[in-house]
Protein backbone atom coordinates (compact mmCIF):
# COMPACT_ATOMS: atom_id res chain seq x y z
CA UNK A 1 0.00 0.00 0.00
CA UNK A 2 3.08 2.76 0.78
CA UNK A 3 4.15 1.52 -2.86
CA UNK A 4 1.48 2.51 -4.63
CA UNK A 5 1.24 5.44 -2.55
CA UNK A 6 4.65 6.47 -3.77
CA UNK A 7 3.93 5.69 -7.22
CA UNK A 8 1.29 7.76 -7.54
CA UNK A 9 2.52 10.84 -5.63
CA UNK A 10 5.45 10.53 -8.50
CA UNK A 11 2.62 10.42 -11.35
CA UNK A 12 1.02 13.31 -9.96
CA UNK A 13 3.96 15.56 -9.54
CA UNK A 14 5.54 14.15 -12.81
CA UNK A 15 9.35 14.56 -12.99
CA UNK A 16 11.61 17.73 -12.83
CA UNK A 17 14.06 19.07 -15.37
CA UNK A 18 16.58 20.26 -12.64
CA UNK A 19 18.50 18.63 -9.55
CA UNK A 20 16.39 21.02 -6.91
CA UNK A 21 12.94 19.85 -8.43
CA UNK A 22 14.10 16.33 -7.86
CA UNK A 23 15.34 16.59 -4.16
CA UNK A 24 11.66 18.71 -3.81
CA UNK A 25 9.49 15.75 -5.01
CA UNK A 26 12.02 13.72 -2.81
CA UNK A 27 11.24 15.39 -0.21
CA UNK A 28 7.43 15.07 -0.53
CA UNK A 29 7.59 11.32 -1.40
CA UNK A 30 9.55 10.38 1.47
CA UNK A 31 6.81 13.00 3.95
CA UNK A 32 3.91 10.71 2.13
CA UNK A 33 5.41 8.16 2.63
CA UNK A 34 5.96 8.18 6.67
CA UNK A 35 2.67 9.64 6.86
CA UNK A 36 0.68 6.89 4.78
CA UNK A 37 3.25 4.21 6.81
CA UNK A 38 2.16 5.93 10.28
CA UNK A 39 -1.35 5.25 9.27
CA UNK A 40 -1.19 2.41 8.05
CA UNK A 41 0.81 1.56 11.84
CA UNK A 42 -1.92 2.82 13.82
CA UNK A 43 -5.08 1.02 12.18
CA UNK A 44 -3.15 -2.40 12.45
CA UNK A 45 -2.46 -1.89 16.25
CA UNK A 46 -5.75 -0.43 17.17
CA UNK A 47 -6.93 -3.58 15.55
CA UNK A 48 -4.58 -5.71 17.82
CA UNK A 49 -5.75 -3.17 21.01
CA UNK A 50 -9.32 -3.97 20.14
CA UNK A 51 -9.10 -7.40 19.60
CA UNK A 52 -6.87 -7.69 23.11
CA UNK A 53 -9.06 -5.39 25.12
CA UNK A 54 -12.14 -8.02 23.62
CA UNK A 55 -10.23 -10.98 24.59
CA UNK A 56 -9.34 -9.53 28.19
CA UNK A 57 -13.10 -8.52 29.10
CA UNK A 58 -14.13 -12.00 27.97
CA UNK A 59 -11.44 -13.52 30.13
CA UNK A 60 -11.92 -11.11 33.04
CA UNK A 61 -16.51 -11.58 32.89
CA UNK A 62 -15.22 -15.16 32.78
CA UNK A 63 -13.60 -15.20 35.85
CA UNK A 64 -15.74 -13.51 37.44
CA UNK A 65 -18.53 -15.81 36.40
CA UNK A 66 -16.82 -18.64 37.73
CA UNK A 67 -16.00 -17.14 41.06
CA UNK A 68 -19.60 -15.98 41.16
CA UNK A 69 -20.70 -19.78 40.92
CA UNK A 70 -18.23 -20.91 43.43
CA UNK A 71 -19.46 -18.81 45.80
CA UNK A 72 -22.84 -19.33 45.49
CA UNK A 73 -22.26 -23.43 45.21
CA UNK A 74 -20.39 -23.24 48.54
CA UNK A 75 -22.97 -20.85 50.37
CA UNK A 76 -25.62 -23.22 48.60
CA UNK A 77 -23.96 -26.41 50.24
CA UNK A 78 -24.02 -24.41 53.20
CA UNK A 79 -27.72 -24.13 53.57
CA UNK A 80 -28.54 -27.26 52.79
CA UNK A 81 -26.41 -28.63 55.49
CA UNK A 82 -27.54 -26.66 58.00
CA UNK A 83 -31.38 -27.40 57.02
CA UNK A 84 -30.00 -31.47 56.50
CA UNK A 85 -28.79 -30.99 60.34
CA UNK A 86 -31.95 -28.94 61.53
CA UNK A 87 -34.15 -31.45 60.06
CA UNK A 88 -32.46 -34.59 62.35
CA UNK A 89 -32.65 -32.42 65.24
CA UNK A 90 -36.33 -32.04 64.94
CA UNK A 91 -37.19 -35.62 63.98
CA UNK A 92 -34.79 -36.63 67.32
CA UNK A 93 -37.07 -34.42 69.31
CA UNK A 94 -40.43 -35.93 67.81
CA UNK A 95 -39.39 -39.39 68.32
CA UNK A 96 -38.13 -38.21 71.67
CA UNK A 97 -41.67 -37.04 72.39
CA UNK A 98 -43.47 -39.94 71.55
CA UNK A 99 -40.95 -42.31 73.05
CA UNK A 100 -41.93 -40.06 76.42
CA UNK A 101 -45.46 -40.65 76.04
CA UNK A 102 -44.85 -44.29 75.68
CA UNK A 103 -42.31 -44.76 78.89
CA UNK A 104 -45.58 -42.43 80.74
CA UNK A 105 -48.07 -44.86 80.25
CA UNK A 106 -46.27 -48.34 79.42
CA UNK A 107 -45.97 -49.21 83.35
CA UNK A 108 -49.63 -48.23 83.34
CA UNK A 109 -51.73 -50.21 80.63
CA UNK A 110 -49.16 -53.19 81.41
CA UNK A 111 -51.13 -52.98 84.97
CA UNK A 112 -54.56 -53.62 83.47
CA UNK A 113 -55.24 -49.76 83.06
CA UNK A 114 -57.08 -48.37 79.69
CA UNK A 115 -56.20 -45.27 78.35
CA UNK A 116 -58.08 -42.13 78.63
CA UNK A 117 -59.54 -40.22 75.23
CA UNK A 118 -56.84 -37.26 76.14
CA UNK A 119 -54.07 -40.03 76.37
CA UNK A 120 -54.49 -41.32 72.89
CA UNK A 121 -54.56 -38.46 71.33
CA UNK A 122 -51.73 -37.23 72.38
CA UNK A 123 -49.80 -40.72 71.00
CA UNK A 124 -52.25 -40.14 68.08
CA UNK A 125 -50.72 -36.54 67.64
CA UNK A 126 -47.06 -37.20 68.69
CA UNK A 127 -47.16 -40.07 65.68
CA UNK A 128 -48.21 -37.72 63.08
CA UNK A 129 -45.65 -35.37 64.36
CA UNK A 130 -43.01 -38.12 63.58
CA UNK A 131 -44.11 -38.86 60.42
CA UNK A 132 -44.30 -35.27 59.44
CA UNK A 133 -40.52 -34.46 60.53
CA UNK A 134 -39.40 -38.24 58.27
CA UNK A 135 -41.18 -36.53 54.96
CA UNK A 136 -39.13 -32.93 55.75
CA UNK A 137 -36.01 -35.03 56.62
CA UNK A 138 -36.30 -36.37 53.22
CA UNK A 139 -35.84 -33.36 51.56
CA UNK A 140 -32.00 -33.09 52.57
CA UNK A 141 -31.16 -37.03 52.72
CA UNK A 142 -28.49 -38.17 52.40
CA UNK A 143 -30.38 -41.51 50.82
CA UNK A 144 -28.98 -43.16 53.96
CA UNK A 145 -30.44 -41.14 56.35
CA UNK A 146 -33.83 -40.80 55.11
CA UNK A 147 -34.13 -45.06 55.08
CA UNK A 148 -32.90 -45.07 58.73
CA UNK A 149 -35.37 -42.12 59.78
CA UNK A 150 -38.07 -44.33 57.80
CA UNK A 151 -37.58 -47.41 59.54
CA UNK A 152 -37.87 -45.51 62.95
CA UNK A 153 -40.81 -43.98 61.62
CA UNK A 154 -42.45 -47.48 60.63
CA UNK A 155 -41.46 -49.25 63.89
CA UNK A 156 -43.33 -46.25 66.15
CA UNK A 157 -46.15 -46.53 64.09
CA UNK A 158 -46.36 -50.18 64.80
CA UNK A 159 -45.83 -49.77 68.33
CA UNK A 160 -48.71 -47.20 69.12
CA UNK A 161 -51.30 -49.58 66.93
CA UNK A 162 -49.62 -52.57 68.88
CA UNK A 163 -50.15 -50.55 71.95
CA UNK A 164 -53.57 -49.68 71.12
CA UNK A 165 -54.70 -53.16 69.74
CA UNK A 166 -53.23 -54.47 73.46
CA UNK A 167 -55.16 -51.75 75.13
CA UNK A 168 -58.68 -53.00 73.83
CA UNK A 169 -57.77 -56.65 74.16
CA UNK A 170 -57.31 -55.69 78.14
CA UNK A 171 -60.72 -54.41 78.05
CA UNK A 172 -61.96 -57.88 77.11
CA UNK A 173 -60.27 -59.73 79.90
CA UNK A 174 -57.07 -60.40 82.39
CA UNK A 175 -55.29 -62.26 80.15
CA UNK A 176 -53.67 -60.13 77.23
CA UNK A 177 -50.47 -60.94 75.34
CA UNK A 178 -47.96 -58.25 75.29
CA UNK A 179 -45.32 -59.91 73.67
CA UNK A 180 -46.13 -57.97 70.09
CA UNK A 181 -46.01 -54.82 71.69
CA UNK A 182 -42.62 -55.83 73.77
CA UNK A 183 -41.21 -56.71 70.86
CA UNK A 184 -41.67 -53.90 68.22
CA UNK A 185 -40.84 -51.73 71.72
CA UNK A 186 -37.73 -52.79 71.17
CA UNK A 187 -37.55 -53.07 68.22
CA UNK A 188 -37.86 -48.84 67.35
CA UNK A 189 -35.28 -48.24 69.89
CA UNK A 190 -33.19 -50.10 68.06
CA UNK A 191 -33.53 -48.42 65.05
CA UNK A 192 -33.49 -45.17 66.96
CA UNK A 193 -29.80 -46.14 67.63
CA UNK A 194 -29.38 -46.77 64.27
CA UNK A 195 -30.60 -43.43 63.12
CA UNK A 196 -28.88 -41.81 65.94
CA UNK A 197 -25.70 -43.34 65.43
CA UNK A 198 -25.31 -42.57 61.50
CA UNK A 199 -27.06 -38.96 61.42
CA UNK A 200 -23.74 -37.90 64.29
CA UNK A 201 -22.00 -39.12 60.94
CA UNK A 202 -23.12 -37.53 58.64
CA UNK A 203 -23.45 -34.02 60.66
CA UNK A 204 -19.68 -34.42 61.53
CA UNK A 205 -18.76 -35.39 57.75
CA UNK A 206 -18.33 -32.44 55.08
CA UNK A 207 -18.20 -34.90 52.71
CA UNK A 208 -21.82 -35.89 52.57
CA UNK A 209 -23.61 -35.39 49.64
CA UNK A 210 -26.47 -33.24 48.75
CA UNK A 211 -28.99 -34.89 47.74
Amino acid sequence: MVDVVSRGVVVALGSGEDGAMSDAIGTVVSGVIAFAAAVIGAVIAGRYAKHGAEVGGRNAVEAALAQVHGQAAAEHWQWVRSQRHQSYADLIAAYSALDDVFARITPDVLNGQGLDGSTRREVHERTLELQAKTSLLALWGPDEANLLAYALTRKSVEVTRALLQSVSASSSGPDVDWSTFSRVRSEVVEAYASFLQRAGEIVRDPRQPVS
